[in-house]
């Protein structure tokens, strides 16, 4: 096995991905997985009664080298796959589950786990609440079962790996594989900064002229922007097609059928653990609880965001008329005409703004406000990454190694869509301790000549603020143990510090600091500084019912006997909720990607909204001391929420920091729905 893999000999501890081959990953895997077996099999044949540190702790450090191996896998096929990591990917993934499922249903392991809980109040708080999880993880995995039951168990792991996996690669396969070409005399309406990213995404596939690829950060400029129309329902269409065999992949990348047989899986497996259904299962160990818990907070939402979306369908369908179009208002035309009252009513052109939101600029800001609030400080080194533009930074308070951070900022075609945080390694303190590795993936359209600056859009500014929240959640814990530190925590408290570093972004001290023009460094001038944060909310009526829409429907999958056909099931919620014709979901079914492409987000996907009740009066927090970066609140912070990962249920760690329970007037005045209720 090449030892890169798992003794990792970069700069600062970094893989050294350059002296990494794909043919070296299935001899590792058959090595990772033998170690890991042998490991577990000795804690559980262990002839001494069952202890803390001889079983607890034990499972703890158990797969170190296979969670190496893991993190480099599959950070590799979601930032820059190929055909040999996604053909690899489909055959280890069933493996990876029938390991976990042989792990974790092992009864002898099972009773010493067991038999440590029986004596845990004994333990030091910290231990006593790894003895918790790791016992309730695996009754969760299936550990209590017998017989035929834990066989099925370890089969639906099994095949649920397997497809997820081709959802995954279905999505990715249609988002690669379109492709639009924007002849010169289409491209009315179009500024030049957005024909630059489409030249530049042309010149990335070999091709001449201006292309629309599905890459988030230039279909939906090219739909707020392009006249015309004809090809603004194309690019919609192909986005909306994704997954469902209609898109560029053809019948091959339908994800429908494993829609389905997904759900009808989860459903038996929550089953076999004695749930009534998946959501039950899930919703167990977060902070909502259950499913009720979870609509009745949607519902409290969605009415005056429906209330303000179907007052907007009405103006914009009166200016579509106005042009001279009959018919009704279409999912292509709604950010065509609320991107142009936008820059009616707030006086903005997205030309003059975009210089000042430039990558370098809007990474000063993140690095900044964190330096301010936490004291942090960052130095960029050279690294040997996945590929040249990815970057890494040393990140240290008061001469000490806090982190390690890696940005990979620019959209590829390898590169799946979205943008997310994970990590190499998570922070501990077995040993001599381990700092984490902290990596923020996006996006953003590159610029179209090599070294110029790459523009971002608002929404791109508040994407790495949000991402940049996970991070500090990772660079600032400070547990015992990997399992339970940074982000490992309930999914519906996990968003809670992306969602809270946003409000930095609106600070008019960050941007009066950082907002600077790429070419003459001029700041930002306030006016438009002003303009632009209240033009914030201009749309949010369609965000946020876009967004319900995506989370009711998920939770209604979930929710009773899986769909038989999902999507007359997606239908079916969206006609009951009154959902406007012209707002379809964030994310349809068949590119769900949050839902399907793991359990993650998997009657979870309400966590975004159930976080920002938590971040929008955890801000506020800030707002009572009269100062956005007060001190005391921001140790607070880090002390109560940043810190602890899941060393304390969620919400007894919010209750530390804020005092009390929150609202949602908070949310509804933030996204300038409060007086939309009713």
């Amino acid at each position: 096995m090449n030892p890169e893999i798992t003794h990792w000999s970069g700069p600062q501890g970094l893989p050294r991905f350059d002296l990494i081959k794909d043919e070296d990953f299935p001899a590792a895997f058959d090595q990772c997985l033998t170690d890991a077996e042998a490991a577990a099999e000795a804690i559980a044949a262990n002839p001494a009664p069952a202890t803390f540190a001889n079983t607890i702790a034990a499972i703890e450090t158990s797969e170190e080298g296979l969670n190496r191996l893991c993190a480099i896998f599959y950070t590799l096929t979601g930032v820059d796959s190929n055909p040999a990591r996604e053909k690899l990917q489909r055959e280890i993934a069933p493996r990876l589950a029938a390991h976990g499922s042989k792990i974790s249903m092992d009864p002898r392991l099972f009773a010493r786990v067991q038999a440590v809980a029986e004596t845990a109040e004994g333990l030091a708080p910290e231990d006593r609440r790894l003895t918790e999880l790791t016992l309730r993880g695996l009754r969760r995995a299936g550990a209590a079962l017998t017989g035929a039951d834990r066989e099925r168990m370890a089969a639906l792991r099994e095949r649920l790996a397997v497809l997820t996996t081709d959802f995954t690669q279905n999505v990715l396969t249609d988002e690669r594989d379109f492709v639009m070409s924007v002849a010169d005399d289409k491209l009315a309406g179009l500024p030049d900064w957005l024909l630059r990213a489409m030249r530049a995404a042309a010149k990335e596939r070999g091709m001449a002229g201006q292309v629309v690829t599905l890459n988030r950060s230039l279909i939906v400029p090219f739909l707020e922007y392009a006249e015309d129309r004809a090809l603004r329902e194309v690019a919609w269409r192909a986005w909306g097609a994704r997954g469902s065999g209609a898109g560029a992949g053809g019948e091959k990348t339908d994800n429908l059928p494993l829609v389905t047989e997904i759900l009808a899986l989860r459903h038996e497996r929550a089953q076999l653990l004695g749930y009534a259904d998946f959501a039950a299962y899930k919703l167990d160990p977060e902070m909502a609880k259950t499913a009720q818990n979870v609509e009745d907070l949607l519902m409290q939402v969605w009415k005056p965001a429906v209330a303000r979306a179907n007052l907007d369908a009405e103006a914009f369908t009166q200016a579509l008329h106005a042009d001279g179009v009959n018919g009704a208002l279409e999912p292509w035309d709604w950010r065509f005409y609320a991107e142009r009252r936008r820059r009616a009513e707030h006086e903005i052109d997205e030309a003059e703004v975009k210089p000042y939101l430039n990558l370098e600029a809007m990474i000063g800001a993140v690095f900044d406000t964190a330096t301010r609030l936490f004291g942090l400080e960052f130095r960029e080194f050279e690294a040997p990454l996945w590929v040249p533009e990815a970057r890494a930074w040393e990140i240290t308070r008061d001469g000490k190694l806090m982190a390690i951070f890696v940005g990979d900022y620019f959209a590829r075609p390898s590169k799946r869509s979205g943008a997310w945080c994970s990590t190499l390694t998570q922070q501990d303190k077995i040993g001599g301790g381990h700092r984490a590795i902290v990596m923020n993936i996006c996006n953003f359209t590159p610029p179209e000549q090599p070294g110029a600056p790459a523009y971002l859009s608002w929404d791109d500014a508040h994407t790495l603020f949000h991402e940049f929240g996970h991070a500090l959640h990772n660079i600032l814990s400070d547990v015992t143990w990997p399992s339970m530190s940074g982000t490992s925590v309930a999914r519906d408290f996990v968003e809670l510090p992306s969602q809270l570093y946003e409000h930095w972004l609106e600070q008019p001290e960050v941007l009066d600091r950082h907002a600077r023009h790429a070419e003459t460094g001029a700041a930002l001038p306030a006016a438009l500084r002003d303009r632009m944060i209240a033009a914030g909310n201009a749309d949010q009526g369609f965000a946020t019912t876009e967004y319900l829409e995506s989370a009711l429907v998920d939770l209604a999958f979930h929710r009773g006997e899986p769909a038989a056909d999902p999507m007359a099931k997606q239908a079916e919620v969206l006609a009951a909720l009154g959902a406007p014709a012209a707002i379809p979901m964030r994310h349809a079914t068949p590119h769900f990607a949050h839902v399907f492409s793991g359990d993650g987000y998997s009657s979870g996907y309400y966590s975004y909204m159930w976080s920002e009740v938590m971040d929008a009066d955890a801000f506020e927090a800030f707002m009572e001391k009269g100062d956005a970066f007060d001190p005391e609140t921001a140790a607070k912070l880090e002390q109560w929420i940043l810190s602890k990962g899941d060393s304390l249920p969620a919400d007894e760690l919010w209750l530390k920091f804020r005092e009390r329970k929150p609202g949602v007037h908070a949310l509804l005045r933030g996204r300038g729905l409060e007086t939309a209720r009713s």
